[in-house]
């Protein structure tokens, strides 16, 4: 190896632990053993149960999955980046791997002997207690206060990770040989036979696959109904189709799918598949005996609460919940479904109680949110952005309709103020009778919108096109993206304007890759991680998947998803993006549950140079992204 190749070797590797403990001299000599791997994408590192490598790896480019096999395809324990040490159990011990690592994109990897870094390890005790340390407690890096990174899979016999409050990879344990019934048997013989072995659930079967499931709940509402006849089958009582889950499940994946359908119970089958024989049977008083503190008890207190002060103390919960989420180094897709999830109950319970208090609206209407709780993508408490739509009224009684609402969403906006989320300082709120409109109005603003662009009406139209309903009428909310759709399609002019506007913030890094930050004000040589970094992601994937024509798809992640599935193509740019977007918002949630702030503004003397350097390399697919937004809509032209 030439020299000047081992020096590039020891100043990447002094940059991260435990090397940075070694000595000049001791580092070079190390650099000198390395070899260097290329892993193409989806190639094996090591396999699960492979028998031990004579070497361990460091990422100097890409990044690593890491899982068990016994987890989802899309199920990662880790995902190893710059820096990030795997396959360091065979020091410890000389034994197969516990997990599998694989290139989830191009990959350039150092590789170090054993027995050349034992050597090491004999006169340098920090790197060995380092090392002791990260294997004892099953992370990657103990000395770091967040993403510490695991080192072992979750069905490796650890007693830290057992003891774990918030490890929701450990195996979800479900109630085996299930007590089934046929479709064709009695209401009053599932009532006998749950209380004799005093459960709350059956599963309803056919030829041992699972059809439906009946609670006791099912049969308290047949009871309630008035339908007395105790002949009645099963068939007309059950919920179905029954959801499945594989028996090796994780907490993690049970909460999601509870959470995502609104159900209590799910049927464990021998591939998670309907069409597979019932082993088990998973409910939710199984997650909260398994983890106390759980988004599922948030959201059945939310249900119960009928007091602002409750809903402040869940929301300060659930920020709790989150914050421990982000330092155990959850993945952040988990992390924003269980925000997004809650949020949007906790929401909902709001507008409840404000019903309450102000009376039965006179006509229908949607509560909408807007901005980033439209796209699901509320970690911490920002600022309110909302909007209210009503069904068409005759002229005559529009003047009372909307005061009615105006009257309902001030109500609305001051609980959500007292819960911590600010008033929108621009006062895009349903509180504004600017935004308090029939659906008829909507439509005409709309259409003024995407009729005649300019960068006002750009500007609305990327706040106002990120809209989910919160409450109410699915029909008006629908109502109104058919309208918005109709106007989009073929309309080249707006989407060069709307494309012109996600690249007006180019990657944010001058020469030198040196960082561009704020230059005056409040917050002067800080970086704006929001408009700099996550915002351009945004807008691009909504121009993008808006000239697609797809509907229903609010979410930057669910959108670039959907723009790999429909431009396979491009599925390296779309990937990157999404890696890139979990990357930025992690940065920006970590800071602002340390600063109690927005997060949007990061102080670089306070990141290590690792993170600087995990930062800058989530910067990459922004300038891909914005190539691939001027050469499609034909910016360069435009502009």
């Amino acid at each position: 190896m030439e020299n000047v190749i081992v020096e590039r070797v020891a100043d990447f590797l002094k940059l991260y632990p435990p090397f940075q403990d070694l000595s000049s001299e001791d580092l070079y000599l190390l650099a000198t053993k390395v070899r260097v791997h290329y892993i193409p994408k989806r190639n094996y590192v090591f396999k699960q149960g492979d028998p031990a490598h004579k070497e361990f790896y460091v990422v100097q480019q890409g990044a690593v999955g890491l899982r068990s096999k016994e987890m989802s395809s899309s199920n990662w324990i880790d995902i190893c980046d710059e820096g990030d040490i795997l396959g360091l159990r065979p020091l410890f011990a000389d034994q197969t791997y516990a997990m599998e690592a694989m290139a989830k994109e191009e990959c350039v990897l150092y590789a170090i002997p054993f027995e050349a870094f034992k050597e090491l390890l004999l006169n340098n005790k920090m790197v060995m207690d380092f090392l002791l340390e990260s294997f004892a407690s099953n992370t990657r890096n103990p000395k770091a206060s967040e993403s510490k990174g695991k080192l072992l899979s979750s069905n490796y016999n650890s007693s830290e990770e057992a003891n774990s409050e918030l490890d929701f990879f450990q195996q979800a344990f479900y109630t085996k040989n299930p007590i089934c019934l046929t479709p064709t048997k009695t209401v009053q013989e599932a009532a006998y036979i749950m209380n004799k072995h005093k459960i709350s659930s059956l599963i309803i079967e056919e030829n041992k696959l699972p059809i439906g499931i009946v609670t006791d709940k099912d049969i308290r509402r047949w009871v309630a109904n008035g339908s007395m006849n105790s002949e009645d089958k099963l068939s007309t009582i059950m919920s179905s189709p029954v959801k499945c889950v594989p028996p090796h499940v994780h907490l993690a994946d049970v909460q999601g799918l509870l959470l995502q359908h609104k159900i209590g119970h799910l049927c464990v089958t021998k591939d998670g598949s309907q069409d597979s024989e019932i082993v088990g049977i998973l409910s939710e008083h199984d997650i909260v005996t398994a983890q106390a503190n759980n988004p599922i008890a948030l959201l059945k207190q939310i249900e119960r609460v009928n007091q602002k002060e409750d809903l402040t103390r869940i929301r300060k919960s659930l920020s709790s919940l989150l914050k421990a989420y982000l330092n155990t180094g959850l993945p952040m897709p988990y992390v924003m479904k269980v925000s997004r999830l809650i949020t949007q109950a906790l929401m909902h319970r709001v507008i409840e109680l404000s019903l309450e208090k102000i009376g039965v609206s006179p006509v229908k209407f949607s509560w909408l949110g807007i901005g980033s709780q439209g796209r699901g993508e509320q970690l911490l408490l920002t600022d309110q952005d909302h909007a209210l739509v009503f069904e068409d009224v005759p002229d005559e009684k529009f003047e009372s309709t909307q005061a009615y609402f105006l009257k309902l969403a001030e109500e609305i906006s001051r609980i959500f103020n007292e819960l911590g989320y600010e008033f929108c300082p621009a006062d895009m709120m349903a509180s504004n009778p600017e935004y308090c409109l029939s659906l008829s109005q909507w439509k005409q603003k709309f259409s003024n919108w995407i009729e005649e662009p300019s960068s006002e009406s750009i500007m609305m139209c990327n706040i106002f096109f990120d809209y989910a309903k919160v409450y109410g009428e699915d029909e008006l909310s629908k109502q109104l993206s058919e309208h918005i759709f109709r106007k989009l399609k073929g309309n080249q002019r707006f989407f060069a304007y709307l494309g012109e506007d996600a690249v007006k913030n180019p990657p944010p890094l001058g020469f030198f890759r040196q960082f561009i930050i704020e230059d005056d004000g409040r917050h002067k040589d800080e970086f704006d991680v929001k408009a700099r970094a996550i915002q351009p992601l945004v807008e691009a994937a909504r121009v993008l998947i808006l000239s697609e024509g797809i509907e229903g798809k609010n979410n930057t992640i669910e959108r670039f998803e959907k723009l790999i599935e429909l431009e396979p193509q491009n599925e390296d740019i779309y990937a990157g993006c999404i890696k890139s977007f979990h990357v930025l918002s992690r940065f920006r949630a970590v800071e602002g549950f340390k600063q109690n702030s927005s997060g949007r503004y990061l102080e670089l003397s306070t990141l290590s140079k690792s993170d600087k350097m995990k930062l800058k390399r989530s910067f990459k697919p922004i300038k891909d992204i914005q190539r691939l937004l001027k050469n499609r809509f034909q910016l360069t032209y435009f502009l």
